[in-house]
């Protein structure tokens, strides 16, 4: 799949939910959304990234696939960090990004699921810029400077 890139509008749209997240061409994207993000060395990618208007992301960390669909951010904390992050709609772009240490996270799985996820570290933080995408928000819109 082609990677949208920014400046294109798709990437600050909100997102619809998905109704039916067992559908096949649902099942479909979510096969082609992985093969795409580890074809280019991703750690996530969020369906605008790739021309769709859906609440549908895909990570893998530490050789586990997550699959989030119409994701709610539930809960936030720990300490604020402060950590480098590129994104494949903005390559080779990498900034200082300020993102919550913890996360808890209620989304359906790809098999239509509901289910509640508890992250820390990096894929906290993965999850908080999945999900930033599927809302319109892009990581250089949280980019600080280093003090």
């Amino acid at each position: 799949m082609k990677i949208i890139q920014y400046p294109n509008p798709i990437l600050r749209q909100k997102c619809e939910k998905i109704k039916n997240p067992t559908d096949s061409a649902i099942q479909q994207l979510i096969l082609d959304m992985i093969k795409t993000m580890r074809a280019n060395d991703g750690a996530g990618l969020a369906a605008p990234q790739v021309g769709k208007n859906i609440q549908l992301c895909v990570m893998e960390v530490d050789n586990e696939i997550f699959t989030l669909i119409n994701p709610e951010i539930k809960n936030l904390s720990g300490k604020d960090l402060f950590i480098e992050e590129g994104c494949l709609s903005f390559p080779g772009k990498f900034l200082p990004i300020k993102r919550c240490e913890k996360i808890k996270v209620k989304a359906y799985d790809n098999s239509g699921k509901k289910q509640i996820i508890r992250a820390r570290g990096l894929l906290a933080r993965v999850f908080q810029h999945e999900i930033d995408h599927l809302n319109g928000e892009l990581f250089i819109d949280k980019a600080v400077e280093y003090k």
